[in-house]
């Protein structure tokens, strides 16, 4: 009876603050902390169990976190090691010490120990959060996403370090310590027992177990097979390695995901993960004690500026001294800057060891409470800082557009072609490269402007024109040869920044022909005024291709067909479709 009382009244009271915060321009976590509040014990009123709704959010994180290693590709994590592995080392360690000095001045009762077990719990971002925001933001599979996840990811390793470590440095009453130096061996030996025995017994026995479900076509089957994928190895990670479950299931997702059933798993198996991903939040607003501001208000304060201004700050310095680019530093930054479960285990154990005052437990939460609301906000100042720190910003020396591409690996024959037979492409995806084949194929010479440097590396070695930087910098698109191309070509329908392309663009070609490429009919418009010439969408070439098709299957001439092309083009340019 409580788990059905516990489950149906957090739903309810989470989607209607939900809902509401959404109406107000919030993200929906900030109502779902709310209803933990509202419903938990330091609140009056209705009291849910929270101990029930600690074991169902604990399932959400694990769904969450398989569906993030679903598309996370491990090729990825670790061409990102020379940037996440030291970047959250020296970010974890900066908010370890500015936590740990906060608590000692601020804070009642903390020596060092427990001051510096209280900054370990701030230097840990919350995965969960982090992902919701970004895929709120449409950043999740951004080069700047793919950079947070791997940064967490690392964070998380660490942390499991460190809870491995606690117990043996601060042993429970009545139980002796082991050598430091050997709890710290056990712990990398069994991290690294399970990604080894996960990618390659579970990277060969789980793609043969879902081709073996899949072929008896049942879908619920299937459906029931992925969920004892992703809880049976987070389970058996936190049983026989000692890690948490959450990284157990990440590892899961990624097995998944090299398989070929990697999009049936994420649309069809996964139905439950956003809810049960609810009763998270819901769970840590249960822990919130309204007592702690008034008793210890400038510790919180103070926590929270390390948290979102101290956190996102030093990995912003990180990534721009690891030659990243200002918007993907400033995506790791600010999606970075706030605390989430690990920092509630952590604080957890502190206190069962006898290491934490419950007081500063209650602060961690509150301080998450707080971090968790502000995060989502926090994240969409990325992209006008950004484009406030682009427009600031003048080239330390002046350079001709022969000498920019000449620096940037341009070969030199670009600038002997006719402006009309000169191309430059954004982004070297499907489209790009099918774009960039074309191109050549009919003597028109194509730079590709692109972030990823293994493409970049690839096409210099095919002989390619190739930019490596971002695209909204007018250095950029000069050294791409902008200055004298007939043609600018946006081949990815998720640029986020396609008007400011366009803008800047068009300041140093005015007359450049733009070809943009957008997802949906709505976004045609805002980049037609940005100043692009021809803008296709998704949704409209579906129309054309099917209504063509419809038209020849009835038997219609070339003509007709022509003339009813025309006339939904014309519809669709008018805006009426």
């Amino acid at each position: 009876m409580d788990l059905m009382l516990t489950l149906s009244v957090s739903l309810v009271v989470a989607l209607v603050l939900g809902f509401a915060t959404q109406k107000l321009g919030l993200s929906p976590i900030v109502g779902y902390l709310i209803a933990g509040i509202i419903v938990g014990p330091n609140t009056p009123g209705f009291i849910a169990n929270h101990e029930i709704a600690e074991q169902l959010a604990e399932i959400g994180v694990v769904l969450l976190m398989f569906g993030v290693g679903i598309h996370f590709d491990l090729k990825e994590l670790l061409g990102m090691r020379h940037v996440a592995l030291p970047g959250a080392a020296v970010q974890s360690a900066t908010a370890t010490l500015l936590g740990a000095v906060a608590a000692v001045f601020l804070g009642s009762g903390h020596g060092w120990v427990s001051a510096i077990v209280y900054g370990l719990a701030l230097a840990v971002a919350s995965t969960v959060v982090l992902t919701r925001v970004l895929s709120d933001a449409d950043e999740l599979h951004t080069p700047g996403g793919h950079i947070a996840v791997g940064w967490t990811v690392v964070e998380d390793i660490l942390t499991v370090l460190i809870l491995v470590i606690l117990p043996a440095v601060f042993p429970p009453a009545g139980s002796k310590s082991g050598p430091l130096g050997l709890a710290v061996g056990i712990a990398i030996v069994k991290i690294a027992a399970l990604f080894v025995f996960a990618l390659l017994v579970g990277g060969r026995l789980i793609p043969w177990l879902l081709k073996k479900v899949a072929a008896t076509k049942s879908r619920e089957l299937f459906t029931l097979t992925i969920l004892v994928v992703a809880l049976g190895i987070a389970f058996g990670s936190a049983k026989l390695f000692g890690v948490s479950m959450a990284l157990g299931a990440f590892l899961a997702g990624m097995i998944v995901g090299r398989s070929d059933f990697s999009l049936r798993a994420a649309s069809e198996a996964l139905p439950m993960r956003d809810a049960f991903a609810v009763l998270f939040f819901v769970s840590v607003g249960m822990l919130f004690d309204p007592k702690v501001v008034v008793e210890s208000p400038w510790l919180v304060i103070a926590t929270v500026g390390i948290v979102i201004v101290g956190k996102p700050l030093v990995s912003f310095l990180i990534m721009i001294a690891l030659g990243n680019t200002t918007r993907s530093a400033l995506t790791v930054g600010l999606a970075l800057g706030q605390i989430g479960e690990f920092s509630f285990i952590l604080a957890q154990m502190g206190t069962q060891l006898g290491v934490l005052p419950q007081a500063a437990t209650s602060a961690i939460v509150a301080v998450a409470i707080v971090t968790i609301a502000l995060s989502p906000i926090i994240h969409r100042l990325a992209k006008p800082i950004d484009t406030w720190m682009h427009r600031r910003t003048t080239l330390a020396r002046v350079l001709t557009p022969r000498q920019l591409r000449a620096e940037s690996g341009i070969p030199a024959q670009a600038d002997g072609a006719a402006p009309a037979f000169q191309a430059v492409v954004i982004g070297y995806g499907p489209v790009g490269r099918t774009l960039v084949r074309l191109l050549r194929e009919n003597d028109v010479t194509a730079s590709v402007i692109e972030l990823n440097l293994k493409t970049i590396d690839a096409l210099r070695r095919q002989g390619l024109a190739a930019v490596y930087g971002d695209a909204r910098q007018r250095e950029t698109l000069l050294s791409a040869g902008v200055a004298t191309a007939g043609s600018l070509i946006l081949s990815s329908s998720t640029t986020a920044d396609s008007q400011e392309i366009i803008r800047v663009a068009r300041e140093i070609n005015p007359t450049i022909r733009i070809i943009a490429r957008a997802a949906y009919l709505r976004e045609r418009s805002p980049l037609i005024i940005a100043g692009a010439d021809v803008v296709l969408t998704g949704e409209g070439e579906v129309a054309l291709a099917m209504n063509e098709t419809i038209l020849r299957d009835l038997g219609a001439t070339p003509d007709q067909i022509d003339r009813e092309r025309e006339a939904l083009q014309t519809d669709i340019g008018s805006g009426e479709l």
